[in-house]
């Protein structure tokens, strides 16, 4: 069972979640409403328009692989199923998302473990 403290965690996660989900695609639907924008070859390449952004591209690719060998070694570790399906859906949806969903997930095993 989950304790208070880990239901008010976990609806801290389904909160940043779900604003990441509004925040992310938001911009992504911004970006393939304007004309001419490359489809998915253009996006990566706004990615790198400048210093700034290229930072924050390589520092977001660089938390995803870490967040993806956390979420491989937790799933393996605590019998959590289906993670091939937040990792594909991280890429698809987005990271920002998809993380914080498998959190939940974690926290909810590592209770029934612990019961």
């Amino acid at each position: 069972m989950l304790t208070a403290g880990k239901k008010a965690l976990c609806l801290f996660y389904g909160a940043v979640s779900l604003t990441a989900l509004i925040a992310t695609w938001s911009q992504n639907l911004a970006f393939l409403a304007q004309p001419d924008n490359g489809g998915a070859l253009g996006f990566i390449h706004q990615s790198m328009a400048n210093p700034a952004a290229a930072s924050l591209s390589y520092d977001l690719l660089f938390v995803c692989l870490a967040a993806l060998a956390f979420m491989l070694v937790e799933s393996g570790r605590l019998g959590i199923r289906y993670v091939w399906l937040y990792i594909l859906l991280s890429m698809a949806v987005a990271i920002s998302v998809m993380f914080p969903l498998f959190l939940i997930a974690r926290e909810i095993r590592l209770a029934a473990r612990s019961q």
